[in-house]
């Protein structure tokens, strides 16, 4: 496969992948230490989408106001511009801290060239931040010159930052819903599986137009049916744990209702897609629920 001109410069730093053998699992072990709640917020599970995404446009677009209140505040010499960029840079630097406390969370699950390139992302988005808050400092010692070079210089480098992490989601495919790529399955009710080799309390994966399909039966006897990849990295959720009506993937350990495929604990963070069942004549049929995501987009 071709790389990009970003991973032709990424795979000539391989330092890269000593700081991410040294880093990585200490942001794993503080993560963790936090449980299942403190996991679930910085991933996003309760906004339904990953959080990390939504919170880089904080510093994106408050920086960009710095950029054009400095250029108004040059031109004008008003002082409501001049106070207008002080407090956009601050707003920017609080939203680049979240975004880097998230991105940490995003990046503690990556491996091979997708952390490689999270490392790189991750540093200059540090030089970024690290310059911003110097420019906050020299403006507040009253040297503006000097605090407006440090910002466009920070800024310069955190638009690459954001390059880089463009090509993490849409080239890697990081943190996206793997759902989307699978086959949507059968429109009409399609025979699966004879209802007795399901057990009360097991997970059967079985193949059904194309997609992979995790049957189970819930602890008040109804079958349930939802996708059997897992949507954050495609994990196979059959060997996974079952948990009363939940199933642990075996890969990160993101939680999901076997009955609805809502996901509970993250890493993931959209729900897998879910599949209508039904028993007739001693045989389990399924078929797929319209509101799946890949009947949405095809």
């Amino acid at each position: 496969m071709a790389r990009t001109i970003s991973q032709r410069i990424v795979d000539q730093l391989p330092w890269l992948d000593d700081v991410a053998e040294k880093t990585q699992p200490k942001v794993r072990e503080v993560i963790d230490r936090g449980g299942a709640t403190l996991r679930n917020v910085l991933d996003g599970v309760w906004f339904e989408i990953p959080l990390h995404p939504a919170l880089t446009d904080v510093p994106i677009g408050s920086w960009t106001a710095t950029l054009v209140f400095d250029g108004l505040d040059l031109a004008t010499g008003s002082k409501a511009t001049r106070n207008a960029a002080d407090a956009t840079l601050a707003l920017g630097i609080a939203g680049g801290v979240a975004a880097a406390v998230t991105g940490l969370s995003d990046w503690r699950y990556l491996s091979g060239g997708s952390r490689r390139m999270g490392v790189a992302h991750g540093l200059l988005n540090t030089a970024g931040l690290a310059l911003s808050i110097a420019s906050l400092a020299l403006r507040a010692k009253g040297s503006r010159n000097a605090g407006r070079l440090a910002f466009l210089t920070g800024f310069s480098i955190s638009g690459a930052a954001a390059h880089l992490g463009g090509e993490l989601s849409y080239k890697y495919g990081l943190r996206v819903n793997r759902n989307v790529f699978e086959e949507a399955g059968p429109d009409e009710y399609t025979q699966v599986l004879e209802e007795s080799e399901l057990s009360d309390s097991g997970m059967r994966r079985v193949e059904v137009d194309g997609v992979g399909v995790l049957l189970s039966r819930a602890q008040g006897g109804k079958i349930c049916a939802i996708a059997a990849t897992c949507n954050h990295f495609s994990g196979p959720l059959e060997e996974g744990d079952r948990e009363g009506d939940t199933v642990v993937c075996p890969w990160h350990k993101s939680r999901f209702d076997l009955c609805t495929g809502q996901a509970i604990d993250g890493p993931a963070v959209f729900p897998q897609s879910l599949y209508h069942a039904r028993v007739r004549d001693g045989n389990i049929e399924v078929k797929a629920a319209a509101e799946n995501v890949q009947k949405k987009v095809r």
